[in-house]
């Protein structure tokens, strides 16, 4: 048997195939980068990092943090032997990245520049002729609650046709979005949720011709199981024959987590998860079947002793890469720079080089070890968690010598990006250039600092921190080198190690 969640992360907007008796899955990223994770399983069950989808986006808007913007819901398929990955951007349009190697390099195009259009899905019919669907984002255009179809090339680089409206929600399914198109046994499937991400359901239309009408029918909802929402996903058919659905769970704090349902055909539906209070509708399950035994059981990477000449796939920052900085090569462990921020103030919150992780548990602790080579005044090495109100713990320089210091923020406009404001709540003298800073995470949605000389006794750094959301994505974790004075600095944090292990209870 298996158990939900099978990833407590912030893996939102999951799409899911099968190639051969692989597994691939993408997921949304928002402003972290490189984006849209390619996950490989075995089993459905069990995960990896291989790849990003997107290496980098070619806009200058993201060279610094666009938070609320950046690659949305995506949807993944293969197709004559390369895999597409479907990318909006909300701002810009519909991407299109494409490689023939999962591990290889992935190649972005524009398919079509707009604002609002999200969530697309491709088909490639049996007659040759591909179309996507897509929703569309109220926040850009004033709209939430239609599906549209468009004829495109079968390589996917233009459109064919204008947008035809084929379903419109705004009494049955208000916020619609996330739709998934799939042909079986002569009908047209779309998948979708409905009814927003917290409070929503699992829909599904079907139509024996590709432009409708569709016929409308709700397949999986909470009913009287504790999975809020449930939210968007994908159907994938194992090497046997039985029918999965991955969908995320939204759990507010710590982004939207991976479930896995069963699925089966009812009547020339699809019914997903079981029947649990007699409504006929079915409700995510705890835990079933495995879809296969025997079969590696991969885990997604969190530590990091940093002795690669490139950075793990468990870190993003929080905007485009940028090698200049950082650096793993000539020395131990990893460099970041003590970068300013050119425009604005230098907080976490505008932060390009901040690097990033997702939280893979409820409850976790992450340690680092830490030396400041400190070149000018506010020259900063720090480790932290991201989110609309956030923390971060370092060791500083200052007129008077390092300083452990503790700093808190907040987001006071939360519309798009958000501005930010922050406070230095704890500063204490530190006679070394080297220390070990610890940050402990509680199921109570709180986390605090800690700091050691020698690793093995800890005191405590400033009080309990209340755990929050980013925007549209779950808190991150993250390591950051600063000036927080913003001046031109040499100066670099060097971190040794990061260790992150589960405290989770059971």
């Amino acid at each position: 048997m298996y158990q939900n969640p099978i990833l407590y992360a912030d893996y939102s907007d999951p799409d899911v195939i099968r190639v051969g008796e692989d597994y691939y899955m993408v997921a949304s990223s928002f402003t972290y980068l490189p984006g849209v994770p390619l996950l490989h399983s075995k089993d459905l069950v069990h995960w990896e990092i291989i790849n990003y989808c997107v290496p980098s986006l070619p806009f200058e808007k993201y060279n610094k943090p666009s938070h609320g913007s950046g690659t949305w819901a995506p949807s993944i398929r293969y197709h004559e032997g390369t895999f597409f990955v479907f990318v909006p951007l909300p701002d810009e349009g519909i991407f299109v990245a494409r490689s023939k190697d999962p591990y290889g390099e992935f190649q972005l195009n524009c398919l079509h520049e707009a604002k609002g259009w999200i969530d697309p899905c491709p088909l490639w019919d049996e007659d040759g002729k591909a179309y996507m669907v897509f929703a569309y984002a109220r926040s850009r255009c004033g709209i939430k609650h239609r599906l549209d179809l468009v004829e495109i090339d079968p390589e996917c680089t233009r459109l064919l046709s204008d947008p035809v409206t084929i379903f419109d929600g705004e009494q049955l399914g208000p916020t619609t979005e996330g739709p998934k198109f799939y042909r079986h046994e002569g009908w047209y499937y779309i998948l979708m949720p409905s009814g927003g991400v917290a409070t929503g359901w699992q829909s599904a239309l079907r139509s024996k011709s590709v432009y409708g009408p569709y016929e409308y029918k709700i397949v999986m909802h909470q009913g009287n199981t504790q999975v809020n929402g449930p939210h968007q996903g994908g159907w994938v058919t194992g090497t046997d024959g039985r029918h999965w659905f991955v969908h995320f769970q939204d759990v507010i704090e710590l982004g939207r987590i991976t479930h896995l349902q069963p699925m089966c055909f009812n009547g020339g539906w699809p019914f997903i998860g079981s029947e649990l209070n007699g409504d006929g509708i079915g409700e995510p399950v705890e835990e079933w079947h495995m879809p296969a035994e025997g079969m590696p059981e991969y885990a997604i990477a969190q530590s990091d002793e940093f002795q690669e000449d490139k950075l793990g796939l468990q870190w993003q920052w929080q905007a485009n890469p940028n090698p200049d900085n950082y650096s793993l090569a000539g020395h131990k462990g990893l460099r970041l720079f003590c970068r300013a921020n050119e425009g604005r103030e230098n907080l976490l919150w505008y932060a390009p080089n901040a690097l990033t992780q997702i939280p893979q548990h409820q409850a976790l602790s992450m340690t680092a070890k830490i030396s400041l080579n400190g070149d000018k005044n506010g020259d900063l090495a720090a480790l932290g968690m991201i989110g609309q109100r956030y923390a971060y713990a370092g060791l500083m320089k200052t007129d008077e010598g390092n300083r452990l210091v503790l700093y808190t923020g907040k987001v006071i406009n939360k519309e798009y990006e958000g501005e930010a404001e922050e406070q230095l709540e704890v500063s204490v003298p530190y006679d070394d250039q080297q220390v070990y800073l610890r940050m402990e995470l509680s199921e109570d949605k709180t986390y605090r600092f800690a700091w050691s000389k020698d690793g093995i006794r800890y005191t405590r750094l400033g009080q309990c921190q209340p755990l929050f959301r980013a925007t549209w994505t779950g808190a991150k974790l993250c390591l950051w080198s600063a000036n927080k004075e913003n001046q031109n600095s040499e100066g670099y944090g060097e971190y040794d190690f990061v260790h992150i292990e589960d405290r989770s209870r059971g």
